[in-house]
């Protein structure tokens, strides 16, 4: 499979400094192009995504179970609350990560497609290529604005996680629980709203995905 690169090439790739059109090069040595690299970067933004619905999703219920607190151990049930919030804080960054990263490739693979368009010297071959580059080319922007609106829902209920946490670590109490209840409603609102962005960019991944593989 090639994920599975070797480590001679990742090493190859750092001797030559690390940069990413060094990487890209080294890579492309052992037959592995960037439209390769490109199929496996958005399958990994978009298995990041599943990752953060499913962490978010979490968080909602370690705080609803919170809320719901009958008289048990309160401290750790609000330690469990935080310790999901600060999962959902990473499931966002690596989120946001793997984004950056097929936008990096994506920008490599545009440009030498674009200077290889020029390399052909017969003109019907050439046009049906700069239409192909115009299709992905489109179809790709309209992949990254679908990741970016998704990712964009996170930080709004990020940030209210973590006012209510904080409030709660300075107030755990059962009136500080009350008080942050009405929050609640419209957190669960938020979680549903991001979840959803979340599968409108997964189904985007997968349609990108399929047109580069040619299927």
């Amino acid at each position: 499979m090639k994920k599975l690169i070797t480590t001679a090439v990742i090493g190859t790739s750092l001797l030559l400094g690390g940069c990413q059109s060094a990487y890209y090069g080294a890579m492309e040595k052992v037959g592995y192009h960037k439209r390769d690299i490109m199929v496996d970067r958005v399958e990994d933004a978009r298995e990041s995504q599943e990752d953060a619905q499913e962490q978010f999703s979490s968080a909602l219920e370690e705080m609803q179970a919170l809320l719901n607190h009958d008289g048990g151990d309160l401290e750790s049930a609000y330690n469990k609350a935080k310790d999901e919030y600060e999962s959902a804080q990473d499931a966002a960054d690596d989120v946001t990560n793997r984004i950056d990263k097929v936008e990096d490739v994506a920008e490599a693979l545009f440009d030498e497609w674009q200077t290889e368009i020029g390399e052909i010297s017969k003109a019907s071959l050439r046009r049906n290529s700069e239409s192909k580059l115009k299709e992905t080319r489109r179809s790709y922007n309209q992949l990254v604005k679908s990741m970016r609106r998704a990712e964009s829902k996170m930080e709004p209920v990020l940030t209210a996680m973590k006012d209510n946490m904080l409030y709660l670590k300075h107030n755990l109490n059962a009136q500080a629980i009350g008080a942050i209840k009405g929050e609640f409603a419209s957190l669960q609102t938020d979680i549903s709203g991001l979840i959803k962005e979340m599968n409108k960019s997964i189904d985007e991944s997968n349609k990108f995905i399929a047109s580069l593989e040619g299927k």
